[in-house]
C-alpha cells in the first residue's frame, strides 16, 4: 500500500506576515509533508480589500522559513511573469529551501488580478494557449541554468481542463492538482489516463494531489487512488487555525501505520 502524504496552502491573506511565518513555522513542525502558498494580489474571499501579499516573493520567504517540508505554490498563474523567469525564481527558491521546492502552475482564471495589475486577461482559451506555450519554455530554461536545482523540482500543474490541461499534464507534469469529491477524481482521472497513452506517458509517474476542505471525502479519495491531500486555511484577520490540518496529518498517520 502506498503513503498518502499531506500539505497545506496557507493562504496569504487576512493576516500578518508574521502571522504567516509562524502558521508555515507550525505546519513544518507537524511533519507535513508540503506547505504551499497561492498566486493573487487580493483576497479571493473575506474582505476583497484585506491584507494580501504577492506571491513569487511569499514563496521565497516560505522557502526560507522551514525545513522540511516541501514548498510551492497552488498554483503560480502563468499570465504573469515570463516563463524563463518562472524557471529562474522557482531554482533560486529550490536553492533557499536546500532542494525543497515544487514548481506549480497554472493558466489564470481570476479577472481582477488581470484588470488591476494591467494584464489581458482575454478568453480562457487565451490563456490556456499561453500556458500550452510556457511549458516547454520552462523545462528548457531549467536544463540551461547554472547552477542547476539541488532538488528535483518537481513540475505541478493545476486544473482539470479535459483537452488542454490534462494534456499538458500527461505531456509535462510530475505532480496534478485538482478538487472535487471522489466521483470528480475518477472521471477527471479517467481523462488523463486516455492522454498519458496518448502521449506514451506512464501515468504512475505523475503523483495525484488533491484539495480538500476537510476529511469528509478523504477516503473515498484515497480509495480511487488520490496520494496527497492538500487543506486550504485562510487568515482569519490576526493568524491561522491549523486545527483541521492537524486532523489531516493524524488521518495521514493513522492510515499509513
Amino acid at each position: 500500500m502506498s503513503q498518502f502524504r499531506v500539505g497545506v496552502q496557507v493562504q496569504p491573506q487576512h493576516a500578518s506576515f508574521d502571522a504567516m511565518r509562524r502558521a508555515w513555522q507550525e505546519a513544518d513542525a507537524l511533519g507535513v509533508d508540503s506547505i504551499f502558498t497561492w498566486d493573487h494580489f487580493f483576497p479571493l474571499y473575506g474582505d476583497a480589500d484585506g491584507a494580501h501579499f504577492e506571491g513569487i516573493t511569499t514563496l521565497t520567504a516560505l522557502a526560507a522559513s522551514t525545513e522540511h517540508a516541501q514548498v510551492g505554490a497552488l498554483v503560480i498563474c502563468n499570465s504573469y511573469r515570463n516563463p524563463e523567469l518562472l524557471a529562474d525564481a522557482h531554482r533560486t527558491i529550490d536553492h533557499v529551501s536546500g532542494g525543497r521546492a515544487i514548481l506549480g502552475i497554472g493558466a489564470g482564471w481570476f479577472q481582477r488580478d488581470y484588470d488591476e495589475y494591467g494584464y489581458e486577461f482575454g478568453e480562457a482559451k487565451d490563456r490556456l494557449r499561453d500556458l500550452r506555450q510556457a511549458m516547454p519554455r520552462i523545462k528548457d530554461r531549467i536544463g540551461k541554468l547554472n547552477p542547476q536545482p539541488l532538488g528535483t523540482l518537481p513540475i505541478l500543474i493545476g486544473g482539470s481542463g479535459p483537452k488542454v490541461t490534462l494534456k499538458l499534464v500527461a505531456q509535462y507534469a510530475d505532480m496534478w492538482h485538482s478538487f472535487g469529491d471522489a466521483e470528480d477524481y475518477k472521471r477527471k482521472n479517467g481523462i488523463l489516463l486516455e492522454h498519458c497513452e496518448a502521449e506514451g506517458r506512464d501515468p504512475g509517474e505523475i503523483e495525484r494531489t488533491w484539495g480538500v476542505n476537510d476529511l469528509e471525502h478523504a477516503d473515498a479519495l484515497a480509495a480511487e487512488g488520490v496520494q496527497h491531500f492538500i487543506i486550504g486555511i485562510g487568515g482569519d484577520g490576526e493568524g491561522y487555525d491549523l486545527s483541521p490540518l492537524r486532523e489531516l496529518v493524524k488521518w495521514r498517520d493513522a492510515h499509513n501505520g
